[in-house]
Order: structure tokens, then sequence, then C-alpha cells
């Protein structure tokens, strides 16, 4: 069964520039929804991962994560 569902003109433009060849748009919207859904599951995998740290283990992480995203970021 067919449903018809309004976008806008600028999500028209999104979808069509992702829209791979030969691929119709329920298969792209299909292709984009499943690939959320397994991003959402890849992040509810890692929470918790740290939870074996002690406090200074924990601190001395953040720190060296905050000094790299400062380099990375300049």
């Amino acid at each position: 069964m067919a449903r018809t569902i309004t976008v806008s003109e600028e999500a028209y433009e999104a979808l069509r520039r992702l829209k791979r060849e030969g691929e119709s748009y329920s298969q792209l919207i299909l292709r984009l929804a499943r690939g959320e859904e397994e991003r959402r599951r890849r992040l509810l995998s890692l929470f918790g991962a740290w939870s074996d740290l002690g406090e200074e283990e924990a601190r001395e992480l953040l720190a060296e994560l905050r000094r790299e995203w400062r380099s990375w970021r300049a």
C-alpha cells in the first residue's frame, strides 16, 4: 500500500541529493531511517562504558579529551 506525504521544497531537494541512481524515494527514506536506528543502537551500547573508571581516572581522561578537542579545533 502506498502513502502520500508532503515535504517542503527544501526537504525534497535534500532527499533528491541523497537519492542514489535507481533508488526510489521509499528506498531512500528506509535507508536513512535504518541508518539512524543503527546510530542510536551504537550510541546506546556506549552508555556505562566508563562506569568502571575511578574518579581520578575519569578526570584525567576528560582532561585529555578536552586538550585533544582544543588542538583538533585549532
